[in-house]
Parts: C-alpha cells; sequence; structure tokens
C-alpha cells in the first residue's frame, strides 16, 4: 500500500491540513499511522464526510482499539489486547517470558531485572508482536492480502536469530520442508499457489462466520507457509478478521493449547473440538469486553 504525506492528501481533497491530521486523530481515516510527529495516509483513502452532528461515541470493539490505540491510552482494552494476546500466543510456541515481564516490556519498554537467563529472540518477539497487533488493528478494514501476512511475518521475525540465518527467510515463504506436530505440510515450492487459492476463497465471501474463519486458520496452518512463526501469524489473522466481520474476537490462552492442537488435526473429521475451544476462548474474551463496558 502507498501513502501519501498530510500535504498532499489536503491538496487532494481541498480542506486545510489541520482538518486532515485532526481527522486521522479521530481514527476517521482508515489505515492513516504516525510515525514519529508525521501522518502518512493511504493514497487511496476516501475523504470523510463532514456531520454537523456531534460525533457518537466509538460504536464498534475496533473502533475503541483504534482510539486508544491513537491516544495510547494505558489501562483499556487496547492495552489489555496487547499483553494476553502477546503473552499467550509467544507461550504457546515456547517463550519462558512470564505475564508480568511481557506486561512490563509493553508499558516501560525495558525487561526489568530477573534472577535468572532471559532468551533475547523471547524479548525482541515480544515487542515486535506488540507492533503485530498494531498492523491487525489499522488494517482490519481491509481485505485480507498476500502482502499482508507476509508483513506481518516480516515484523515479528525481524531482528531475530532465525532473521540472521542464510536459509530463513524474513517476511517470505519459506525455503526448506517442515512440519507441524509431525504432520507434513506443503512443499516450498507449492506455498505460493496455495496461499492465493485460499485468499481467493476466502474472499470470494462477503461477510465471514465464525467457522470461515477457523475454517481459514486451519487451512493457513496447513500449509505452513512460513519457516517459523506460522501460528503466531495464523492467530493474529484470526483475531484480524473476527474485529473486520463484527465477531466477538478470541485469545487462545496457553492453557488451552492441547485443546487448540487437537481441534487442529481432527477439523477435517471433527469441527466440534476446535470450535468449542474458540468459543470457550470468545467467552472469556467477552468477560473482558463486559469489564471495560464494550458492547458485543
Amino acid at each position: 500500500m502507498n501513502y501519501i504525506s498530510v500535504v498532499d492528501i489536503a491538496k487532494k481533497w481541498e480542506m486545510s491540513e489541520r482538518t486532515v491530521r485532526n481527522y486521522c486523530a479521530q481514527n476517521k481515516i482508515p489505515g492513516a499511522f504516525i510515525a514519529g510527529k508525521t501522518w502518512n495516509v493511504p493514497e487511496n483513502a476516501e475523504k470523510p464526510e463532514r456531520s454537523s452532528k456531534r460525533s457518537d461515541a466509538p460504536k464498534t470493539l475496533l473502533d475503541i482499539l483504534r482510539m486508544e490505540q491513537a491516544a495510547k491510552t494505558s489501562g483499556g482494552i487496547y492495552h489489555k489486547l496487547q499483553i494476553e494476546l502477546t503473552y499467550n500466543s509467544n507461550h504457546i510456541e515456547g517463550s519462558r517470558l512470564t505475564h508480568d515481564q511481557t506486561r512490563y516490556i509493553f508499558e516501560t519498554n525495558t525487561i526489568g531485572a530477573t534472577d535468572g537467563t532471559m532468551n533475547v529472540d523471547d524479548i525482541i518477539e515480544t515487542a515486535n508482536h506488540f507492533k503485530c497487533i498494531d498492523m491487525i488493528i489499522t488494517q482490519a478494514r481491509y481485505p485480507l492480502s498476500e502482502k499482508f501476512i507476509k508483513e506481518l511475518h516480516q515484523t515479528l521475525k525481524s531482528g531475530t536469530s532465525d532473521s540472521r540465518l542464510d536459509w530463513f527467510a524474513v517476511g517470505d515463504y519459506k525455503r526448506m520442508p517442515n512440519e507441524v506436530g509431525g504432520r507434513e505440510t506443503t512443499p516450498p515450492e507449492q506455498v505460493a499457489d496455495e496461499i492465493k487459492k485460499l485468499l481467493a476463497v476466502y474472499n470470494a465471501e462477503k461477510g465471514k462466520t465464525l467457522e470461515q474463519i477457523i475454517d481459514f486458520h486451519v487451512s493457513f496452518e496447513s500449509i505452513h507457509p512460513f519457516q517459523d512463526g506460522n501460528g503466531r501469524v495464523g492467530r493474529l489473522i484470526m483475531f484480524r478478521e473476527c474485529l473486520s466481520n463484527g465477531i466477538v474476537p478470541f485469545i487462545i490462552d496457553d492453557d488451552m493449547k492441547l485443546f487448540y492442537y487437537r481441534g487442529l488435526h481432527e477439523w477435517s473429521n471433527e469441527k466440534g473440538y476446535l470450535t468449542d475451544t474458540c468459543l470457550a476462548a470468545q467467552d472469556k474474551f467477552k468477560k473482558y469486553l463486559d469489564y471495560f463496558r464494550i458492547g458485543y
């Protein structure tokens, strides 16, 4: 996606730069993001409609997340999501950081004292995962694309020890065959075609159901397109697609890991295992929404 400056978009829309900046800060321009002190606006962004009425409070979870993200709100649902999704998704994949350490990195951008040793990759991937969550919130209103999926992987694995390996493709598909849970996955030379087919079928449907989102996740994990990081990228996509389609999202907790893996393996025979696991996780997320008084 190409981005242009506030100056350029103001000329294009024939309005003041101040108005454009206000639109960006109020999340009225999907995909706009701030880097340092400069707003970057998607080149194809549509001009927001002016309203004489006082704007209502955000109505959806996605609206609230975008508002809290832009305002850097502490202690809200955005803050909660960053810590819970990052901790649990990384822990499923073997991270040894504690929940408190994850929270400390998000809140202070520091590690904190510890008596034991810490894996540098765990720290880097935790910080990177926070950025990935920002990406899914920012890009949730756009169709899911191959480019976006690769960008998630690029962000997640940048700066890790894997990224320094000649055979490890960061932000691109695997170069060597891999397995998941002892099961064969799609050969490297077939991955690009299989992902394109999967996205074509998925994006052909306008409004997605929870079952369709889970089904996409199972297919994505079966392809296992990247050398590493497939689970975390896949779960980020699931969360994004729930936000995009007005479905209450969910976080697969570390203590649900075995049920989650069983559901993935049995999906073709029995969809109930994984569906029930996701619904149980959804019920837990609803408790977060109830606490923060967010409707669903």
